[in-house]
């Protein structure tokens, strides 16, 4: 080749901003230049997949159904609650998942599974009055309607008119009735109370909660349905001496 022909193919070749830019046939082929001075181009990065979760906004006066979030690998909890436009930002966060998250914030992992836009109450709507607790009279009246309530919550089957039934015939609905005359008493172990119950069945099936005190209407009354459950399926089944 001459030199001539070797003049115009250098010529041919120039760098266009770290480029190698060459003519070839009439065609210019654009290459990276990778050398001192010029950093090979970096790859191209993926984008990180968009949450599908749809923010929470919260209003005064609505109320928002909860989002369940996963965590993925990155995923703090402010970033969370940036995205998710959560008023009280990550403590609130932070506040509602506690019981996943811990003690410290940073303990999230990917895979959580968090709770997003708990539900919002209005300001303006009253707060819900607070149960009132049952009242019951200081009466035979008050001493079954109690009693029942506790046995209900001890499963011991009874009702209103069977208790009512039993407690007239064994102590006309006196509760410091005491019998000491029978084959009980000459054991030394009298029957008391308004279903007239011995102490040794009143502290067998005493009732937790109650008084200890077999005289107590309440106490005797749920400690003898409770006997009379066990014995006969329930107190509504006695109708004599039992």
């Amino acid at each position: 080749m001459s030199a001539t022909a070797n003049h115009r193919r250098r010529k041919s070749i120039s760098l266009t901003r770290g480029l190698i830019v060459a003519t070839t046939g009439g065609a210019a082929l654009v290459l990276p230049l990778v050398g001192a001075g010029f950093a090979s181009a970096a790859p191209a990065q993926p984008k990180a997949a968009a949450s599908t979760v749809a923010t929470v906004k919260e209003k005064t006066g609505q109320k928002a159904a909860p989002t369940i979030y996963s965590v993925i690998a990155g995923d703090t909890l402010s970033k969370i609650a940036r995205g998710h436009s959560l008023s009280g930002g990550w403590k609130k966060l932070y506040e509602d998942n506690r019981e996943i998250v811990g003690d410290n914030p940073a303990n999230i992992r990917p895979g959580m599974k968090l709770t997003i836009g708990a539900q919002a109450e209005s300001k303006t709507s009253a707060a819900a009055p607070a149960a009132t607790p049952a009242t019951y009279t200081n009466d035979l009246d008050g001493w079954i309607k109690k009693s029942l309530a506790v046995m209900a919550k001890h499963g011991i089957p009874g009702s209103y008119d069977g208790i009512h039934r039993n407690v007239m015939r064994e102590s006309s609905g006196n509760p410091l009735a005491i019998n000491n005359w029978d084959s009980n008493a000459a054991k030394g172990t009298p029957s008391k109370g308004l279903l007239q119950i011995i102490d040794p069945t009143f502290r067998a099936y005493h009732v937790p909660g109650t008084s200890l005190d077999s005289y107590d209407p309440i106490a005797n009354i749920t400690a003898a349905c409770n006997y009379a459950a066990d014995k006969y399926g329930s107190i509504d089944n006695v109708f004599g001496a039992y």
